[in-house]
């Protein structure tokens, strides 16, 4: 087998309008393309990442809750490579989302920090070179 890329990451939401708004205002991700599916009373909303990713937004009635501690199993976080990590920052501040102090990769020396989505999802920007 032979995996090229990742092609999309998927996202439930909890409150539709405040995640597309997230995602396509503070984030700037693009839309693809926006359907709504009535037999699940779900929207699904596909956003460009860069040329190879995507990610699928979706809305469903009354989704479960993400376990908040942070070993859970399952997926930790969800990481975005940016070039300036202060640059990004003060983006985020100018729409009022808190971010982690920032820290350094042991083994990388790369600056990242955290952040979270309007779910709580935990997201990290990490400094390319």
């Amino acid at each position: 087998m032979q995996i090229s890329n990742v092609h999309h990451i998927a996202i439930i939401s909890s409150n539709y309008e405040a995640s597309k708004r997230f995602y396509t205002e503070v984030l700037g991700f693009s839309i693809i393309r926006e359907n709504y599916r009535a037999a699940r009373d779900s929207y699904k909303l596909d956003l460009t990442v860069d040329e190879h990713t995507q990610i699928e937004l979706f809305s469903f009635p009354e989704p479960p809750p993400r376990p908040q501690y942070p070993e859970a199993c399952g997926l930790r976080h969800l990481a975005f490579a940016v070039p300036d990590l202060d640059e990004a920052i003060a983006h985020l501040h100018t729409y009022g989302i808190e971010t982690e102090p920032i820290r350094v990769d042991e083994f990388t020396n790369r600056r990242f920090t955290f952040f979270r989505d309007p779910d709580q999802l935990p997201l990290e920007l990490y400094e390319l070179a």
